[in-house]
Order: structure tokens, then C-alpha cells, then sequence
């Protein structure tokens, strides 16, 4: 009469084990969040077609994972809650390593590091909290630099916006006095532009570990721990066998993986 019971039960455990084993995915297909509103990284082309770094990173790395890749645009602001929310499965969108965002997800080995600095009018001049004091200085909502400046830039006023393209505009329409950017981001996607014209890196690039991480990585689930087996390998074969030195050198004409 005892054995009974136990049999049952043990079938009842192999069953679910094997729904859990079949359910689980297999990863020939991953979702990939991009942003598409900031270039040369990731933007839209005048074809409608996403194009820009992230957008060739995240390609290049699912063929090495000879995955499908389905790129899935997404407002910066809700990156993190609709990968929580399974809208996507992976975040290719120039996020930083921060110790903040790995309490909710997971990262990738990084895959590319520059620093962020201050855009402003004019020549290279102080940047320092005494000097901006009542200035105006856009940054993009949620991100490192957003904290940074609302960090050390309390006597200025931090205008915050859903794009860094945006932030470009008012730049250049005079209604802001700085931005807080990544370096590479303000050169290519403002300074080189015509926009741009008249305005120049502000001091030195700057720096908190706290906040602006160790680089740019794959964000994912912290379930997802076989995805992210399998991009950190990716990463390694793409800078391993040159594809990533190709895509690098369509943008940059610097090493853009930094040290």
C-alpha cells in the first residue's frame, strides 16, 4: 500500500522534470533590446532600418551562436523592466556594468569601454560643480550619467530626457549649456555633425567606478545563466577572429574596447 503512493510520486517528479528540461529554452532564438536613438551605436536610417554598433554587435554575436536574431526596439527608460518583463531576452544598448544594475540582472564580459565626458559651447573650460553652478546641463533619463550629474551637480540644473538625441538639439538651440554624455556618443553622433559646430569636449572625461561601471555589457536575466554562457564565449570568438576589429573599424578609428 506505501509503495503505491511512492511510485506516483516519483512518476509525478520525473514528469516535471522533463517539462522543465523541454520548456527550457534553447536559445536558437534570443530577442534582442535595442535602443536606435543613439548614434553611431544604435539609430535609425533614413531606410527605417536600425543600423550603428550595437546593432552590428548584437548581429555578429548571434551568428557566432549560430542563434535567429529579432531585434526589438525599446525606450532607454524601459530597457531593464521589459527584459524583466520578457518582452526580450538580452539588452544590446551601450548599458554600463554598474553595481546598481547588477543587483537586477545579470552582464556579459563588456563589450566596448569609453569614457563619459561634458559637451559644451566654446573651448575647453572648467567643469567643476563650483563652476556649473546654475547651468543647464541635459543628460539622458536612468542612465550613469544622469546619476553622476544629480550625484556631484546639485547647484545645476539637470534637465533630463528620454533620448540623447534630443539633448543634441536643445544643445545646439542654445537651450542647455553642457551635456553629459559618452565621449565617443557627442563626438560622433554631435561634434563631427554640422550641429555641432562651435562646441567641444569640456576638460577631462570623467570618472566614479560606483557609477559608470567597468564598460558596456550584455544585460539578461539572472535565471538566464545559459545565455550568458554563451555570449561571453561569442564575445571572445568575435574579438578572437577579427569580425569584431572589422565592425569597430566601420565606426571608430580608435580601439573602442578599451583597457
Amino acid at each position: 500500500m506505501t509503495r503505491r503512493p511512492l511510485i506516483a510520486l516519483l512518476a509525478l517528479l520525473a514528469s516535471l522534470t522533463l517539462t522543465a528540461h523541454a520548456q527550457a529554452p534553447d536559445w536558437k532564438k534570443v530577442r534582442i533590446g535595442v535602443e536606435g536613438a543613439y548614434p553611431p551605436f544604435s539609430e535609425v536610417g533614413t531606410d527605417g532600418k536600425l543600423k550603428g554598433f550595437d546593432i552590428d554587435i548584437a548581429m555578429a554575436l548571434c551568428a557566432e551562436m549560430k542563434a535567429e536574431c529579432v531585434l526589438v526596439q525599446q525606450d532607454w527608460d524601459g530597457m531593464i523592466p521589459s527584459l524583466q518583463a520578457r518582452k526580450f531576452d538580452a539588452i544590446i544598448a551601450s548599458m554600463a556594468i554598474t553595481p546598481e544594475r547588477q543587483k537586477q540582472v545579470n552582464f556579459s564580459n563588456k563589450y566596448y569601454n569609453t569614457p563619459p565626458a561634458f559637451i559644451g559651447k566654446g573651448a575647453p573650460r572648467d567643469i567643476s560643480p563650483a563652476a556649473m553652478k546654475g547651468k543647464k546641463i541635459g543628460v539622458q533619463r536612468t542612465t550613469s550619467h544622469d546619476r553622476y550629474a544629480t550625484k556631484y551637480y546639485a547647484g545645476s540644473e539637470i534637465v533630463r530626457y528620454a533620448k540623447q538625441d534630443d539633448i543634441f538639439l536643445d544643445l545646439a538651440a542654445g537651450r542647455l549649456d553642457a551635456t553629459l554624455c559618452d565621449q565617443v556618443a557627442g563626438s560622433e553622433g554631435f561634434l563631427k555633425k554640422p550641429a555641432g559646430k562651435g562646441f567641444a569636449v569640456l576638460g577631462n572625461p570623467v570618472d566614479d567606478p560606483e557609477i559608470f561601471g567597468t564598460g558596456s555589457g550584455i544585460a539578461m536575466r539572472k535565471a538566464d545563466t545559459a545565455l550568458l554562457d554563451k555570449f561571453n564565449a561569442a564575445i571572445a570568438a568575435v574579438r578572437a577572429n577579427g569580425t569584431y576589429k572589422k565592425l569597430q573599424d566601420k565606426y571608430f578609428d580608435f580601439d573602442i574596447y578599451g583597457k
